[in-house]
């Protein structure tokens, strides 16, 4: 019999009821926990930011009586503590984004307080005004226990209730300016040379800026910096989209590709304080650096020689040019008297062949030349530029055929010599024929 009511009595235990040996019979109703929360530091916060708020939540519950029986001592689970504290905090109708999960905190006795924090990411275009973000206490507690009489033994039943507390915690969001891109346009933008970019923004905040500046900043190692960065628009409304144009140097080491530029506004709220709001990144494309490239084959001269030769340049780059000039520097053993030639406009992938006419030395060894040419010109803000160094290549190469006589000087003399022979034989005959 014993051995069944042992069994017994650690079935209760499983299921939640103790059995303590008592010599009499009570039922007990005690105090319950009184939560309460509030935000700890400041609840006033700016559009766009993520902020971290901490919040203090408080038992004020008073445990006016303990569960007592006249055979046990004191018992550890009190009426007033809240159990198993979990905390959840939800945006509710508030512009924000809550990124921390719920949060156990554990056994809140009476009188005591326990913390919790939430990273919250206010919206970028939050209006401004008072909000109410939801907070959840989940919790158990014990209201109260009563004694059970089990044949020759006692035990008391505790009965625990699983409680849903929510509060509203307020929080201000202030009124801020907010931009929104709406279009970046490139001019003329090309690595190593200036040009602007136009920038199209709208206040998607709730406050109206005044003496507003539009700023560009050099985004991190970006190849493109402002030459100038701001722009004055003064009143800012709420809902307005304005244009700012911007004069901007590019890197010669750009490639072809997009970079970012970084955009922000500075003005004075509705109390006129200066205040500046999150700027936002935007891409940029740029073109490639203004080049160009020979593409007409090499021309050949022989020792000795004067000749006109055709160069054809092509502008490889992205941009057109303008007012473009070709030179050609002739070095030894090559001579030249015309060695600049107006070019004009050249489009991008357009080509001009410019004439040049040049001498070669008749001692010029036998090889492949490279004589060094360059394009000076103007863009579409009337900078001037010099290009890279291209090289002209001229073979000098063998005479061959009737060249051989005409550009060897000893077979020139002998020709000289009996053409002279030649001419004065006619002469002398001439005037040997009788009257």
């Amino acid at each position: 019999m014993k051995t069944i009511e042992n069994i017994f009595f650690i079935g209760l235990l499983i299921c939640g009821i103790a059995f303590i040996p008592v010599s009499a019979t009570d039922n007990y109703q005690g105090g319950d926990p009184d939560l309460s929360a509030y935000i700890s530091g400041t609840n006033e916060f700016v559009t766009g930011d993520e902020v971290t708020i901490p919040i203090v939540i408080e038992n004020a519950g008073i445990n006016s009586e303990k569960i007592y029986y006249t055979r046990t001592a004191d018992i550890a689970d009190v009426p007033s503590t809240a159990k198993l504290l979990t905390v959840t905090l939800r945006a509710g109708d508030a512009p924000v984004v809550i990124k921390t999960d719920p949060q156990m905190v554990g056994d809140l006795a009476s009188q005591s307080t326990a913390k919790a924090s939430f990273t919250v990411k206010i919206d970028t275009d939050a209006p401004g005004g008072t909000y109410h973000l939801p907070l959840t206490l989940n919790y158990s507690h014990l209201p109260r226990a009563s004694q059970q009489t089990f044949g020759g033994g006692d035990a008391i039943e505790y009965i625990y209730t699983i409680e849903n507390v929510t509060i509203s915690l307020p929080v201000m969001i202030k009124p801020a300016v907010s931009i929104d891109v709406l279009s970046a346009r490139p001019e003329h933008l090309t690595a190593g040379a200036e040009g602007y970019i136009d920038l199209q923004i709208q206040n998607t905040g709730s406050e109206n800026g005044t003496n507003s500046l539009v700023i560009l900043r050099q985004h991190g190692n970006s190849p493109i910096s402002p030459m100038v960065n701001s722009v004055y628009i003064g009143v800012f409304p709420a809902g307005a989209t304005v244009s700012c144009k911007y004069k901007v140097l590019i890197a010669e080491s750009a490639e072809k590709q997009t970079y970012p530029v970084d955009v922000l506004v500075e003005y004075q709220n509705r109390d006129g304080v200066t205040s500046t709001s999150r700027s936002e990144t935007v891409g940029v494309p740029v073109g490639e650096k203004v080049d160009f490239e020979i593409v007409s084959p090499p021309a050949e001269m022989i020792p000795g020689s004067k000749k006109t030769i055709d160069v054809e340049y092509k502008n490889t780059g992205d941009s057109a040019i303008y007012s473009a000039q070709a030179r050609l520097s002739a070095a030894d053993p090559f001579t030249s008297n015309d060695d600049i030639a107006y070019i004009g406009t050249l489009l991008p992938n357009q080509s001009h062949v410019i004439s040049y006419t040049i001498s070669v030395d008749r001692a010029a060894t036998i090889k492949q030349y490279g004589l060094d040419s360059e394009i000076r010109y103007r863009d579409a803000l009337d900078n001037t530029y010099v290009s890279d160094i291209m090289k002209v290549t001229v073979n000098v190469v063998r005479p061959t055929g009737a060249a051989v006589i005409l550009t060897n000087p000893i077979y020139l003399s002998i020709i000289a010599a009996a053409i002279i022979g030649i001419l004065y034989l006619i002469y002398y005959l001439t005037r040997k024929k009788p009257q």
